[in-house]
């Protein structure tokens, strides 16, 4: 396994800002680093050839976008071999209500975050597609009240 990057402190202060603001100019933040644009861009183009810097993408409104529900739904599996698992995963990536999907340790075998118009919208989810998907046992679901803190970046050292 390759080492992991090492990272200073101007590259902790751009990822920092690219994480709260992507779309901020190269100009901006090489100012903000005390950089000049041409190194500020290298460095930036360097996070991005490590990987660090996986992509970029804008935050979008899911209440602006009608969808006004969000669960996390917990789902066991009937068994736990590799094809199951595999029919499972398969699925999962077809649902555009499902934002994310985890695997977990402990009584449940995979996180669901899903966001819907409505509990009607989730209550077909649930029964049409996420109980009738091969290999599930059990779900268990928790519907979201209020977001006290979003994911706002990642924690960076220093």
């Amino acid at each position: 396994m390759a080492d992991a990057p090492t990272f200073d402190r101007t590259d902790l202060r751009l990822l920092a800002l690219l994480q709260r603001e992507g779309r901020a100019s190269n100009a901006d933040l090489a100012a903000q680093v005390n950089l000049s644009p041409s190194a500020c861009l290298r460095r930036i183009q360097r996070l991005e050839a490590t990987g660090v810097v996986a992509g970029y993408s804008a935050r979008l409104d899911p209440q602006v976008l009608g969808l006004g529900l969000q669960a996390f739904v917990r789902v066991q599996l009937e068994k736990h071999g590799a094809a199951g698992i595999e029919r499972f995963i398969a699925a999962v990536q077809d649902w555009d209500e499902v934002v994310a999907c985890h695997a977990l340790t402990g009584d449940m075998d995979y996180l669901l975050q899903v966001y819907v118009r409505d509990l009607e919208h989730f209550s077909r989810f649930l029964l049409d597609r996420l109980l009738n998907a091969s290999g599930v046992a059990d779900v268990n679901s928790s519907f979201v009240l209020r977001t006290v803190k979003g994911f706002s970046g990642l924690p960076l050292p220093g």
